[in-house]
């Protein structure tokens, strides 16, 4: 081979190399970034350890300096399980109200920026002398709809929230498909989870960081959501309670619970068995956390990976007093309907999740009643009571969504790292509560790590992400490098090819 005819090639040589192996990498770490779990279930469209005040983190009382009134935050959400519970907001100069759904499986803050048939009115930008282009577009894709927009900042206040006014990251919705759906009143989404999840990446601080940040709150807050055993109703939303920066003690009885955040992205959290009345399910815990477990009140249903939904509705199936169910009402295909005022409660069993509890020896059980994932529907025939099956399976992990959620309030404790649960006190129907939460119980059995098999998990894509863009860079640089560089075109009176070398060369060839 030609000394200088090689010097030449080299380089585009090493760059083919360069490229055959990085963009596979490259793709699949993408597809990987941007991809979100189902929120709303498509089910709901169908028409056929005791709390420890002294452990700090949380604050339990009216902050003196008047940032935060828990009080005032009180029924602060209206809505349902079924189109989602959502809060009040005034966004620009001069302000603009906007009704935004409390998400604790997102990160983002989006608001309709554009008018959309499903939505009454929009955030109109041109109007908010505070608004500013970040420069920067986003595209969020679920597994059912998906909404695109421009990345900008704005400031935003809540009537029923922290004092003042704080500036926030604003993706502006300009086009969407299957995110907004018929009867919801609310027009944009107010994601609560950590920036990992933030798209287009971790740089876009969330809302509640930016809360934090700004006001000097405690980093925790926590929700209530009234809907347990009410069917959807525009006449009368279930609605709620949104406490930011602490814990509202009137809002819920008996001991506060709490369990680990395994890893900081969703709120992810571990789960050690699930009962059907009083049978264990028998499974190795690890089917409960396949790819992860997760509290997101975006989520309409609780959602169970396959292997497990199979065996919840098994063994519900084999302990109701119902022979000869249809596949498709477990399927939430069809709805189940009895004569005006039989109630089908006594003929399903208690549902039970057991959780870590923050002594890891330990774990702590929340159980509801069947009020609350056999749900009511709106009126269908004058003559019947219809109902739906609050249980779906999914293909991405457990997700305890809006059907169980409703019958606790639940703490975000992101000072502490953990998820708080106790019984609402607005999950009762004709003086009986439809929740309960039990423990400790010894985690016999299940001591060990029940997270399964490490996996690639979206905070480790986006460390190979940026070590791949890292390397990129690197080797580029070096090809630049080598192009300057002068290239010798005669061989020297002493200069040799040995073996070694052509060897060299063949292999580069």
């Amino acid at each position: 081979m030609e000394e200088g005819r090689f010097c030449g090639t080299r380089p585009r040589v090493l760059l083919r190399v360069l490229l055959v192996l990085l963009v596979p990498l490259l793709i699949g770490a993408a597809d990987g970034l941007y991809s979100i779990p189902l929120k709303f279930s498509a089910a709901r469209l169908n028409s056929s350890a005791g709390l420890d005040l002294a452990s700090g983190g949380l604050s339990l009382a009216s902050d003196p300096a008047g940032t935060v009134n828990f009080l005032d935050m009180v029924d602060n959400l209206e809505g349902d399980s079924g189109r989602g519970y959502y809060i009040e907001m005034t966004i620009g100069t001069p302000a603009q109200a906007v009704n935004i759904l409390v998400d604790t499986g997102s990160s983002n803050f989006a608001v309709a920026a554009a008018p959309h048939p499903y939505i009454t009115h929009y955030f109109n930008r041109d109007d908010s002398s505070t608004y500013r282009f970040s420069g920067g577009f986003v595209a969020v894709r679920y597994t059912q709809g998906d909404w695109e927009g421009e990345l900008g900042t704005d400031v935003i206040s809540m009537p029923k929230g922290p004092n003042g006014s704080i500036t926030i990251n604003i993706a502006a919705i300009l086009s969407s498909e299957g995110f907004y759906l018929p009867g919801v009143n609310w027009q944009g989404i107010l994601g609560m989870a950590y920036p990992l999840l933030a798209r287009p990446d971790p740089s876009v601080e969330p809302f509640f960081n930016s809360l934090v940040r700004q006001t000097g709150i405690p980093d925790v807050f926590s929700l209530q959501m009234c809907g347990a055993g009410v069917s959807s109703s525009t006449a009368d939303p279930a609605g709620g309670s949104l406490i930011m920066g602490g814990v509202e003690p009137t809002l819920y009885r008996g001991s506060m619970w709490y369990t680990p955040i395994i890893q900081e992205w969703y709120y992810q959290v571990e789960i050690l068995k699930l009962e059907v009345g009083d049978r264990n399910l028998n499974l190795d815990c690890k089917e409960y956390n396949t790819d992860k477990a997760i509290v997101d009140s975006g989520t309409t249903l609780l959602r169970l990976p396959v292997n497990v939904f199979n065996a919840v509705v098994e063994t519900i199936a084999q302990t109701s007093l119902i022979k000869d169910f249809t596949s498709g009402f477990w399927m939430g295909t069809k709805l189940a309907c009895w004569t005006k005022g039989q109630a089908p409660w006594t003929f399903f069993p208690k549902l039970s999740i057991y959780l870590r509890a923050t002594n890891t020896s330990q774990s702590f059980r929340i159980t509801i009643l069947p009020q609350m994932y056999i749900q009511p529907v709106t009126e269908v025939d004058v003559n019947l009571d219809c109902y739906r099956f609050g249980i779906s399976s999914s293909t991405n992990g457990l997700v305890i969504g809006a059907t169980v959620m409703e019958g606790f309030y639940v703490v975000f404790d992101r000072a502490q790292k953990r998820v708080g649960f106790a019984v609402s006190t607005c999950a009762e129907r004709g003086n009986l509560f439809l929740s309960e939460v039990s423990g400790p119980f010894l985690a016999g059995g299940v001591t060990s790590d029940c997270m399964g098999d490490p996996l690639l998990k979206e905070p480790l894509m986006w460390v190979i992400a940026y070590a791949m863009m890292g390397l990129c860079v690197l080797v580029l640089l070096l090809l630049l490098i080598l192009l300057v560089l002068p290239c010798r075109h005669r061989r020297g009176r002493d200069s040799v090819i040995t073996d070694q070398s052509s060897l060299v060369h063949h292999r580069i060839k």
